[in-house]
């Protein structure tokens, strides 16, 4: 039985490639805590948060609260918390604070890495060794200016990766930009290839309206928060056969209305990963759909994962900005989508190992920069 000897925490960031729009702002990067606990058996576990802040709870009283503490209560205790009501949300923004995650996702490496199994055998086995990923698109200041230029990255990266779903930004532009945009990737990526939309609630509902019928000629297989409330989405979908998705986890408000049809999270709203497979398994009770969300480091990725690799319900393509991602904390990170698949790691725990350069560096860049700031853009909707 082992106990917690040290928690560590370190606020870090990764640049994307291309700075990227999106109705409520800009994103330059990702930021986020990192998190390392070892036993006193010196077995070492990795966990991420979703806030820069959580590394001060993390390394003050609070956090250090749970040292000397067995690791397995400890575990339990974080993954059997209740499933906070869901706050709707009134604009684009996704704040989540939960500092104890990086905690417990590192507590459950650190289970499987003591039985000498990957992770996903402690939920039962794995069901699948690949996981889908969605490739994305945005327009990128200085990379994919117009509509021809995102066209075009869409089309490279179907031929050079396999890529067949794309997601990308929309309701950074007027609509009739948009609408010009999509139609330039369907003519170029072709009929087949999946194409979702995410709107991040910055149409009014009039103009959500006369987006749906603009973009219906086109196939969109998704739109991701065209409005801002379940019950504008709700009357969407009378008028229209192309599904929505959202990031507020209401799973009972989604299946009580029938929109949004899916729900898109990370680990963070539900303090990782325990009560993530609660709220997927929710979602599979009351048939609304469910994938990951995108912008995380290696950690929280590999956790994505693994989680999926043991749940049969996780079919469908999770977001993914691990192509424009520039820098990780991982040994070989980040992970790189090919055929539009990342291999489930197979190593014990979460199958991942921290790279000490690169937290350093990492960590240093959020010291010389602070967190990136990505709600720039004013209040929503925007058009």
């Amino acid at each position: 039985m082992s106990r917690i000897s040290r928690i560590e925490a370190w606020p870090a960031n990764a640049p994307l490639e291309a700075t990227y729009l999106m109705a409520t702002g800009t994103v330059p990067g990702i930021s986020r805590t990192i998190v390392r606990v070892t036993t006193e058996d010196g077995i070492v576990g990795l966990g991420e948060s979703a806030s820069t802040t959580d590394a001060e709870v993390l390394l003050g009283e609070l956090g250090q609260a749970f040292v000397g503490r067995e690791t397995d209560a400890v575990r339990d205790e974080l993954s059997r918390v209740p499933l906070s009501r869901p706050e709707h949300r009134t604009d684009g923004q996704v704040v989540i604070h939960t500092p104890y995650t990086g905690l417990e996702i590192a507590l459950w490496d650190i289970a499987a890495r003591e039985a000498a199994v990957p992770l996903h055998e402690l939920f039962g086995g794995s069901c699948r060794s690949t996981v889908a990923f969605s490739e994305y698109f945005a327009y990128r200041p200085g990379r994919d200016e117009t509509p021809a230029d995102i066209a075009a990255y869409c089309a490279r990266m179907a031929e050079q990766h396999g890529s067949s779903v794309f997601e990308g930004k929309v309701a950074a532009a007027p609509l009739e930009e948009d609408v010009r945009m999509v139609s330039e990737i369907r003519a170029a990526i072709g009929t087949d290839p999946e194409l979702r939309l995410d709107a991040n609630m910055g149409w009014r509902p009039e103009t959500a309206r006369r987006a749906l019928e603009f973009l219906e000629p086109f196939a969109i297989a998704n739109l991701e928060e065209p409005v801002a409330s379940f019950a504008d989405m709700a009357d969407l979908r009378r008028r229209t056969t192309i599904p929505f998705s959202a990031h507020t986890p209401d799973v009972e408000e989604a299946a009580r209305l029938g929109a949004p049809d899916t729900i898109v999270v990370g680990l963070g709203p539900f303090g990782g990963i325990g009560g993530t497979r609660r709220l997927i398994a929710a979602c599979e009770e009351a048939r609304v759909g469910f994938w990951f969300y995108s912008g995380d480091f290696g950690i929280a990725t590999a956790a994505y994962l693994q989680i999926a690799a043991a749940t049969p319900y996780v079919t469908a393509p999770s977001q993914s900005l691990l192509r424009w991602t520039t820098d990780d904390v991982i040994v070989g990170g980040p992970f790189s989508p090919e055929d539009g698949v990342v291999r489930v790691p197979t190593g014990p725990g979460l199958g991942v190992e921290l790279d000490e350069v690169a937290l350093r560096r990492c960590a240093e860049r959020y010291e010389r920069d602070g967190a990136y700031e990505v709600y720039t853009g004013g209040p929503v909707p925007r058009y």
